[in-house]
């Protein structure tokens, strides 16, 4: 990788600002000053100072998104602000991407990485990643659609699996309810509910597979994966 490239990917400033930083003999490589952006480095292997501070490579970046309602799980959109829209200047980059999608008016637990490898296997049916929402539901949901979901519910596109339905609090014609599925179809949930009789007025997902949403993390706000939350994703076989 070229030195200025390294330097941009590391967050040290925009192409032409490393190119000045570089010209100024402000970097070294393995203790040495390198005045030419165009040297080729090896990124992990070569130890890179700027002003004498060490500068570490990452390859991978993940970050916890509690979704607001109204924003698009999408990486740009014309019209919409998207979950990107959201992070800091100094955190974003270009290659970053939602983990699967919720909903526009679906709030809660988005995983945004860049990592294709780890989506692709959190987000395969042969994984049977089970997810969790939290629904608010028009309607008094019963036993009898306890069993529904429990044996698949049919649709003229295709059959729902079978998915876990858990009633926290049923009464005066509304509902509190746990959902576990895992499928990720286009509005899934709220169809197996609509399939029932009844209305989700609002849906959170709380967990994907072994990651849970930080019950501190503000609506709208994000942060990097702790090591534990990290070390969880290590199940999925693939580079971290």
């Amino acid at each position: 990788m070229r030195l200025d490239r390294y330097l941009v990917e590391v967050g040290l400033g925009s192409r032409s600002e490393v190119k000045q930083i570089v010209k100024k003999g402000l970097i070294k490589v393995n203790g040495q000053v390198e005045k030419s952006a165009k040297t080729h480095i090896r990124e992990g292997e070569d130890q890179i100072h700027y002003q004498d501070q060490e500068l570490t490579y990452q390859t991978f970046y993940y970050w916890m998104l509690n979704k607001p309602a109204g924003v698009l799980s999408a990486t740009q959109d014309s019209s919409s602000k998207t979950v990107l829209d959201l992070l800091d200047p100094d955190d974003w980059r270009k290659d970053l991407f939602p983990v699967g999608r919720l909903d526009k008016d679906t709030e809660g637990l988005l995983l945004l990485t860049n990592n294709g490898p780890l989506a692709h296997a959190m987000l395969s049916p042969k994984r049977h990643v089970t997810k969790v929402y939290r629904a608010l539901v028009a309607g008094e949901m019963t036993v009898e659609d306890q069993k529904r979901f429990a044996e698949g519910i049919r649709f003229k596109d295709f059959t729902s699996k079978p998915a876990e339905l858990e009633l926290l609090q049923v009464g005066q014609g509304c509902s509190e309810v746990l959902i576990r599925i895992q499928e990720g179809k286009f509005h899934q949930v709220k169809r197996m509910v609509a399939a029932c009789g009844k209305e989700v007025t609002y849906l959170e997902r709380l967990s994907m597979g072994a990651l849970q949403l930080d019950p501190e993390l503000a609506r709208g706000t994000y942060r990097a994966l702790r090591e534990e939350e990290l070390a969880l994703l290590q199940d999925y076989d693939v580079p971290l």
